[in-house]
């Protein structure tokens, strides 16, 4: 599509793609969608982010990055059917970090059928130069239908920027000094005031008793809620880049909510080769995200949804599984939440996913690990092309090394021998050294 141009789209859920190519000094560049009344947001709710992956309304969800040879798209799942009906536009933008998009080669936006996969419009952005984001296209209502517009509309103020034009209110960090104290001028010198004499006047009249009168009562006080303004700042775990210090961030206090969101890109009705390598079927697929922990007094355990080994935040081992999403294809994921405040009772966590059932192997499976502290910034990161026949995979392992706290990303994708469960597997590869029993859920 040229840039200007727009298309029909129907009103059914679309998985939009925002994709580039990698390659040495490319910034890493990310998808958002904003949705609008008259041109604003109603509330910051109504940005959809790494940091805020899913609207309340359900319509738009962040699902995150992949990344194999050599190109890398970000994901926005958009349900148009569940656009809410005050909303006439759903922005989609693109924002860089690490440099301008003048440096990111072959920027495009895709539109396709989520069920299908049928592309129904793509606009490829040329010509950028100093922006560090983008508005690359936009859904909006025409006489009860939906359209996709191609915009290119370029910043040089990055997300931040971008976000604040459609009403989003930003809190980041002002690097600004602080303005001097005003001084106070001297006091006025007075001029001498000459006092006349008294002059004779005429007793008071006599007064009553004292009265005394109620205050009147104040107006009841109604003050409007404090604005949660949105944080911007993320950390990306890579290869090149696994591991973050929580310690550092500041991020070792209240709880820390882990976070599996995924998503299969074909599927398949059995098990079988694909030029050379495994596949697997993906019907009904559910996913265990699970955690081994061993604590600073030596005691060990796993929390997962098998066995209702659910776990609890207030008492040891101070991490909850909060549920167990058998299908992937709720907004929320799997999640599971860290009590920070009993640091000093970690010694290390081990983060993993099982697949319980409806597949054979991680493979075709795009999936995206979120680590959201209390108090400091978001870490996430995607997991890679799974090329084995794996049914565990480490996703992260959270050390306290004399009271720093560190997340590695971990990535690991492990194949269990025959007769040998998942759990046991990742207990080997990471020496728990714990006994396991059949269970199920």
């Amino acid at each position: 599509m040229p840039k200007g141009s727009n298309a029909p789209v129907p009103t059914t859920a679309l998985r939009v793609e925002l994709g580039w190519r990698s390659g040495p000094g490319v910034p890493d560049a990310d998808a958002s969608a904003l949705l609008l009344v008259g041109g604003k947001v109603r509330s910051d709710a109504d940005f959809v982010f790494y940091n805020q992956p899913a609207h309340s309304s359900g319509a738009v969800r962040h699902e995150g990055k992949r990344d194999g040879g050599g190109q890398v798209t970000d994901t926005l799942l958009v349900d148009l059917a569940r656009v809410e009906p005050a909303v006439e536009t759903v922005v989609l933008a693109a924002s860089s970090d690490g440099g301008t998009f003048g440096r990111v080669q072959d920027l495009y936006i895709e539109v396709r059928e989520a069920a299908q996969g049928t592309v129904v419009a793509r606009f490829d952005s040329t010509g950028a130069t100093v922006e560090t984001a983008f508005v690359l296209g936009e859904f909006y209502r025409r006489q009860g239908a939906w359209k996709f517009r191609a915009v290119g509309q370029g910043y040089d103020r990055g997300l931040e920027g971008l976000a604040t034009d459609f009403g989003i209110t930003v809190d980041e960090p002002q690097h600004t000094a602080p303005a001097p104290s005003p001084v106070a001028p001297p006091p006025p010198v007075a001029p001498p005031v000459t006092v006349p004499p008294p002059v004779p006047h005429a007793p008071p009249p006599p007064q009553g008793p004292p009265v005394h009168h109620a205050p009147a009562p104040l107006p009841p006080q109604h003050p409007a809620p404090p604005v949660q303004p949105v944080r911007l700042t993320k950390v990306t775990l890579t290869k090149a880049a696994p591991s973050v210090s929580l310690t550092k961030q500041g991020g070792t206090s209240g709880a820390m909510r882990v976070n599996l969101n995924w998503d299969v890109r074909k599927q398949f009705s059995g098990w079988g080769s694909k030029r050379g390598r495994a596949v697997a079927m993906h019907a009904d697929l559910d996913l265990d995200l699970c955690a081994l922990f061993e604590l600073a007094d030596g005691r060990k355990g796993v929390v997962q949804a098998l066995g209702n080994a659910f776990g609890a935040l207030q008492r040891p081992p101070y991490i909850h599984l909060d549920g167990d999403d058998r299908t992937g294809a709720s907004a929320s994921g799997e999640n599971m939440t860290i009590n920070l405040d009993h640091t000093r009772d970690f010694r290390r966590i081990l983060v993993f996913v099982t697949i319980y059932e409806g597949a054979r192997s991680f493979a075709d499976l795009h999936a995206t690990v979120t680590l959201t502290p209390q108090f400091g910034a978001p870490i996430d990161f995607s997991l890679d092309e799974c090329t084995v026949p794996s049914t565990v995979c480490a996703l992260a392992l959270i050390t306290n090394n004399g009271g720093d706290l560190v997340v590695q990303r971990e990535a690991r994708y492990l194949v269990p021998q025959r007769g040998v469960s998942p759990q046991r597997t990742v207990d080997h590869a990471y020496g728990w050294g714990m006994d396991w029993t059949p269970g199920r859920k």
